[in-house]
């Protein structure tokens, strides 16, 4: 199955990609992951990618479309993966739906993550992600422990875009260019929309349950 996470940022996404990974054995797609690593790399895509993100602003939909074309073709991945963060717009929504249609597979539903303005910008400034292995965690929801996270505080970071000023900016371009998705995926009859304020492992469950519907 090929599935969509959908949800303003903080809404949880990343987390509960990351354990559906691990329990129907997918791959994430996470366009962020993909672009901040080529900001890693250093390259000069990657420092005009980094002014954008920073701003709170999306990266063109030409640079999003190659790296998700990268990905549909590679046979490893077929029908096995969670998109985190694509599409955000209607175009990239179109343009996704060409892709599978190209390579001869298909997007199962969209799990949309609804959560209140107030929870989200708490979310994102407690947010932090280990430099190591890739796991996220929160301070205040989520904290790193010596059950969870084997790695240790020491390589916990946070975002250098994760700040108020961008966080309100990342918002609005949600509400204005992202959110009419949720429309588009509802008249294909794939959209399920889920209470993104509970906790994670109530939403996982919930998730869980569709998609397990789904493979039956």
């Amino acid at each position: 199955m090929n599935v969509i996470l959908f949800g303003p940022p903080g809404a949880g996404k990343g987390t509960q990609a990351d354990h559906l990974v691990k329990y129907f054995n997918l791959h994430k797609i996470s366009t962020g992951d993909l672009l901040r690593n080529e900001i890693n790399n250093k390259t000069e895509l990657g420092n005009k990618i980094k002014i954008i993100i920073d701003q709170g602003k999306l990266v063109s939909d030409d640079i999003i479309n190659n790296l998700i074309t990268n990905i549909l073709s590679d046979k490893k991945f077929y029908n096995r993966l969670i998109f985190d963060g694509y599409p955000r717009n209607i175009d990239q929504a179109i343009n996704l739906d060409h892709l599978v249609k190209k390579y001869n597979q298909k997007i199962s539903c969209v799990l949309s993550l609804n959560v209140e303005k107030e929870i989200i910008i708490k979310r994102i400034l407690g947010r932090q992600t280990c430099s190591k292995c890739g796991l996220i965690f929160n301070e205040h929801f989520y904290p790193s422990t010596k059950d969870n996270h084997s790695c240790g505080i020491k390589f916990l970071v946070k975002r250098s875009d994760d700040n108020d000023k961008t966080i309100l900016n990342r918002l609005e371009t949600y509400l204005v260019k992202t959110l009419p998705i949720l429309d588009y995926y509802k008249k294909l009859n794939l959209l399920h929309e889920i209470n993104g304020k509970g906790r994670i492992d109530q939403i996982f469950k919930e998730i869980s349950a569709i998609l397990a519907s789904l493979e039956a």
